[in-house]
């Protein structure tokens, strides 16, 4: 069963501090959840589904329905680091066209830098079965992406100035964003003189690390139509991948955008050509590149020169990407970036992204999150979202 247009986004939210000392993990989960319905015009009381991932305190989805006080009929907490809110998206939409369930909430809310978990995954990474493989040996996070970077380097010629390419562009949109965490644009040379974390990958290749949060609802056809706010943004297609490490066969130059994203374009029936603008999932700027030519953007190993030149810049490069900031420059909340490419993507079908960088006649954007570890385990979903005449 296609979940084509069965299903739109309604109610979108992110929560507009990046240092959020006064409230609770779970108090910001509701804070979001009461702005993307209240954006959708709805009540807790309409939601009959829920969706939350790791960043969930306590038993996680049934802590929260009962401190939301939610009636449901669907509960799920997939997890797959930063990118599980995008797989709860198509989840949402599959259970709602079968009638299972009609106004999906779907929440995320992480406070690493006042208090809560820090970066590195979920909390029962220590007792993962890869655990003492790998953890006790010393990789980091931006270690493991380094050799992701290392490898396409050696393999397709990249370099370090295509991939600040990325960061300038990220930095470029930030500026137009007044909640951004780094809102002052930089340029390829101040990226490559930043001081190195994990060679080839500088301070201002990775993503900044922020407390947060934001939450979309989703509804059926009938609900979506009732609303008539014309701001509905429909799901056209969704698609789902794991790569993992093959017991050590690991190809470290692509991820599994190279299957979710084939999955969302045949089910959406358009082409990477159609797309006019992109939330890509950026914890580095090596993830972005990568990502694109997964995405069939590009040739595999062309991704350096597809985003040099202004090639992700909005509103006219060649792909505008992350019109936010994205997490490079503006939100990566909890860790988890996931959920922010989500309300970016819907902003600019809207046509409510800021007008320096709104993408003129945006009816077709795609949103793709990556989670878990890109040199290791990854979990990506890809989600085609279309204007209410799309």
């Amino acid at each position: 069963m296609s979940i084509r247009g069965k299903a739109a986004i309604v109610g979108a939210f992110e929560h507009p501090l990046r240092e959020i000392p006064d409230l609770t993990l779970p108090q910001v989960h509701a804070e979001v959840a009461r702005g993307a319905l209240a954006d959708a015009g709805l009540s807790f009381s309409d939601v009959d589904a829920y969706f939350c991932a790791g960043d969930a305190p306590g038993f996680g989805g049934l802590s929260m329905a009962d401190y939301l006080g939610l009636d449901l009929k669907i509960l799920e907490s997939t997890e797959t680091g930063g990118s599980s809110y995008l797989f709860h998206a198509g989840h949402a939409a599959a259970l709602i066209a079968a009638g299972k369930c009609s106004v999906a909430l779907i929440t995320m809310a992480g406070k690493p830098r006042t208090g809560g978990a820090g970066p590195g995954g979920s909390g029962g990474i220590g007792g993962a079965p890869e655990g003492p493989w790998e953890n006790w040996w010393g990789i980091t996070v931006p270690g493991a992406y380094a050799l992701a970077a290392q490898r396409h380097m050696y393999e397709y010629g990249t370099t370090s100035a295509q991939l600040a390419e990325i960061k300038v562009a990220a930095s470029l949109h930030a500026q137009h964003n007044p909640n951004a965490f780094l809102p002052d644009p930089v340029t390829v040379e101040e990226v490559l003189d930043s001081p190195m974390v994990a060679d080839p990958l500088h301070r201002l290749d990775c993503c900044v690390i922020t407390d947060g949060g934001g939450a979309i609802v989703m509804v059926n056809e009938e609900i979506a139509r009732s609303i008539g706010n014309g701001r509905a943004v429909k799901l056209l297609g969704h698609g789902e991948a794991v790569k993992h490490s093959d017991r050590g066969r690991i190809d470290l130059t692509y991820t599994p955008a190279r299957w979710s994203g084939p999955r969302a374009f045949e089910e959406a029936g358009v082409t990477p050509a159609d797309i006019d603008y992109a939330s890509i999932y950026d914890s580095f700027t090596i993830t972005v590149l990568e990502t694109i030519e997964d995405l069939g953007f590009c040739e595999k190993g062309e991704g350096g020169r597809f985003v040099s030149d202004g090639g992700l810049v909005a509103p006219h490069g060649r792909l505008p990407f992350n019109t936010d900031g994205g997490g490079l420059c503006n939100n990566h909340p909890g860790n988890r970036g996931g959920m922010t490419k989500i309300l970016e993507a819907v902003r600019q079908v809207r046509g409510e992204a800021h007008p320096a960088v709104q993408v003129p006649n945006c009816r077709l954007a795609l949103a793709h999150g990556t989670g878990g570890n890109l040199a290791t385990r990854t979990g990506a979903a890809t989600l085609i979202l279309g204007s209410e005449d799309a």
